[in-house]
């Protein structure tokens, strides 16, 4: 079983037009809600590749009962913790003209004390079960900015490795509890890490404690620096459609090759697949399944040179293994 954790999760609404007019009316043509967050959007991968996974975190209100409902509705185990606080609502404009998406996201709730030391329990007792632990997105009122720290150091007392998406001062504090890997896109990298080389960055936060950085570099797709060696993968062609969640595919892929034993250069390769079929389908959570079955014949991995990593020749889909150019901070980690 691989562990999700969303300790901010959302319920997504997304709604998909031609072309988005500030300061106008706009006609949605298709609306939809569902359960998010972006440990959410993970579990859904998984879920749908057809392997275990349990869904944790934090959820309340109205807003907590309506993504608890539709986490029922897709099959997918919901291990969260109640809150009193209401659980934050997400927003995505899909522009299809652009293949683009503008997200609104709401703060979320404030957490207690007792709240957080409840989800400790809950989740010190989900680890024996786990092969592996994804940690993703923002970190919600009321917690510790150390909060993935100690939940990777948990998962090391059960044995159990840790994936880490995160930005900001929660990816600084996860980054020294020794994560197997971390997965920021380049603006995080490189807020992370002060420097614009992505090798450089990765680098810095391997030294800083992370066992293996993965880096999403927009059409250049993955960068991994690790024990074993360094090496990239990248889509063949951009794809249109909705990127939000398609970096969330792509932590999905790491996890699965993770627990796996997987070899760096194929691990990356069904990363960069996964992350470009998400794009391709219309809500965060979503691959296409044709997209990811051609991807995976076409997509390959190469040894990190210092020229691989010049900059990429083009401008692809945000928050992807094509491009994470539009999530600054937390404007797509959500």
């Amino acid at each position: 079983m691989i562990l999700t954790v969303t300790l901010n999760t959302a319920l997504d609404l997304t709604y998909r037009l031609d072309r988005l007019r500030p300061q106008a009316d706009n006609r949605v043509r298709e609306a939809a809600a569902r359960a998010g967050g972006k440990g959410v959007n993970v579990s859904r991968v998984l879920h749908a590749l057809g392997h275990e996974t349990v869904v944790t975190g934090l959820a309340g209100g109205p807003s907590g009962d309506a993504v608890r409902a539709d986490l029922a509705a897709a099959g997918l185990t919901d291990a969260l913790v109640p809150i009193a606080g209401e659980t934050r609502r997400t927003v995505a404009v899909v522009e299809d003209h652009l293949g683009d998406s503008t997200i609104l996201l709401e703060p979320g709730p404030v957490v207690t004390g007792a709240e957080w030391s409840a989800f400790l329990g809950r989740y010190d007792r989900l680890l024996p079960r786990a092969r592996a632990v994804v940690l993703s997105g923002s970190l919600p009122g009321g917690l510790p900015d150390d909060a993935y720290a100690v939940l990777i150091r948990l998962a090391h007392g059960h044995g159990v490795p840790a994936v880490l998406d995160a930005s900001g001062d929660a990816l600084h504090a996860g980054v020294e509890a020794a994560p197997a890997i971390v997965k920021p896109n380049a603006a995080e990298l490189r807020a992370a890490s002060g420097t614009a080389d992505p090798r450089a960055g990765a680098a810095a936060l391997r030294a800083a404690g992370a066992r293996a950085v993965v880096a999403s570099l927009g059409p250049d797709g993955l960068i991994a620096v690790t024990p074993q060696g360094s090496w990239r993968a990248r889509p063949p062609r951009a794809l249109a459609g909705n990127p939000t969640g398609a970096g969330d595919a792509a932590v999905a892929g790491l996890a699965l090759g993770l627990v796996s034993h997987t070899p760096w250069p194929l691990r990356l390769t069904r990363a960069v697949a996964l992350s470009a079929a998400a794009v391709a389908a219309p809500l965060a959570g979503d691959f296409d399944p044709a997209v990811h079955r051609r991807l995976l014949q076409e997509v390959t991995a190469e040894p990190l040179t210092e020229a691989s990593t010049a900059a990429p020749p083009a401008a692809v889909q945000p928050d992807s293994a094509q491009a994470p150019t539009a999530r600054e901070g937390e404007s797509r980690c959500h």
